[in-house]
Parts: structure tokens; sequence; C-alpha cells
């Protein structure tokens, strides 16, 4: 669950600025901050000590005892590795006034991608490519890579996960388009099953302009390093 801030100061902020601001022949009120989106991960409903016991049971289950000086310690460990893996840290979605009017593309390449397959709890790993094209605000360019961490970590699938980035930050920064790609190898599919190893799964979500312009879809691609 996500706790956030207001991305804008209050209307009683705004009229207090105004009134300081008034009387002042020529001059206009200042544009208050926008106040950053809080985003954090409500950890609450973690029980490290019940995973470690139902590892342990796990592990039993499957015929693996734990009671060699190696394994003895392997129940709490899986416990905290799968809390982590879906722990995302913390961060705030700092936004700046594109006061230029940059209206080209802002494309983030190569964002490390570590998720986990909602279906065996085995991880998938790869890259994200994620691109925009600025509204009346740009983003703090290390926010993207933020947000795939925020919804990477969790029992996914691969296309909710591009979904929810592209819709995400379309909600959050209302650019004028928005594109996700994610190439992922998913451990589900080559250590088991088919055991297709080498493979890869490529997924895209294109919103907006890119979306409905060919050139700008195209440009989206090229700079991506993917074919159009």
């Amino acid at each position: 669950m996500e706790i956030t801030a207001p991305l804008t100061a209050s209307a009683s902020d705004a009229d207090d600025l105004s009134t300081r601001s008034a009387g002042v022949p020529g001059q206009q009120a200042p544009i208050p901050p926008v106040t950053p989106l809080r985003v954090v991960h409500d950890t609450d409903g973690i029980d490290l000590a019940g995973a470690e016991r139902a590892a342990a049971q796990f592990l039993r289950a499957l015929g693996i005892e734990t009671d060699t000086e190696s394994l003895h310690g392997t129940p709490g460990r899986m416990a905290r590795a799968y809390a982590e893996l879906f722990s995302p840290r913390p961060f705030d979605l700092t936004t700046f006034p594109n006061d230029e009017g940059y209206d080209e593309l802002v494309l983030a390449r190569g964002i490390p991608v570590r998720s986990v397959c909602e279906h065996h709890l085995l991880p998938f790993v790869g890259t994200a490519h994620v691109g925009y094209l600025p509204g009346h605000r740009i983003l703090g360019l290390s926010k993207l890579a933020r947000v795939v961490e925020y919804f990477a970590c969790r029992p996914q699938v691969q296309e909710r996960l591009t979904k929810q980035v592209a819709d995400w930050l379309q909600a959050h920064l209302e650019p004028k388009g928005i594109g996700v790609v994610i190439e992922a190898e998913h451990t589900c599919m080559t250590l088991r099953g088919v055991q297709a190893t080498g493979s890869s799964t490529l997924t895209s979500t294109l919103l907006g302009t890119l979306r409905h312009d060919a050139r700008s879809r195209a440009e989206f691609l090229s700079l991506a390093g993917l074919p159009g």
C-alpha cells in the first residue's frame, strides 16, 4: 500500500501567498512549490518468525532436513530473502516545473528489473526502458527506476508490471505520452518445465502520443533499441 502526500500546496497556503503579495503593484503571487509524492510500502503484515516456521515446514515437506549446520539457518534466510524481495524502498516522486517547455522524449534505458513470478514464486530478472513526453512538469530521472522497483517488489506477472508502471506514471505525472518496455528472463520457464534456457519475454505499454502517433512511437522504440 502506498502512503502519499499531496502533490500541490493547499488552498489556504495559496491564499496566504496571495495576501502577502497583495498591494504590491506589478508583483504576482509566487507559485507555491509542489510537495513531492511520498510512496511507502506497508510492512505491517510481515511476520518474519511465522515465515521462518513456514519455510522450515516447507523444506521438511520436500524431504529436506534442516538439522545440519549448513541448513540450520536456511528457513530464516529464506524468510528474510523473500521479505526483501517483496519490500520496495520508500521514495519521493520529485517533479520539477517544465520551465523551458521541453517537449522531446525523455528515456531511461536499461533499468534493472527484479521480480518474482506469482505462479511459481521463482525470480524473473531483466531490464526496463521507460520514456515519457513531458507535460507541465518533468520527473527526477532516478524516480523512473524507483517506480519500476516499487511495482516489481511483489509477486507479479510481467504483463501487469509493465502496465502498472505506465498507468501510475500517467496518473501522477500527466505527461503527453508514456512508453514502458520490459524484457526479462523467467526462471519458471528456464529452470523448470520447458527449460527454455536463454529465452526472454518482451512486453510493452504505450500511452498517449506514444501510442497514437506513429513517428513518436517509432522514435521511442528506436531509442530503446527495439525494432519499430
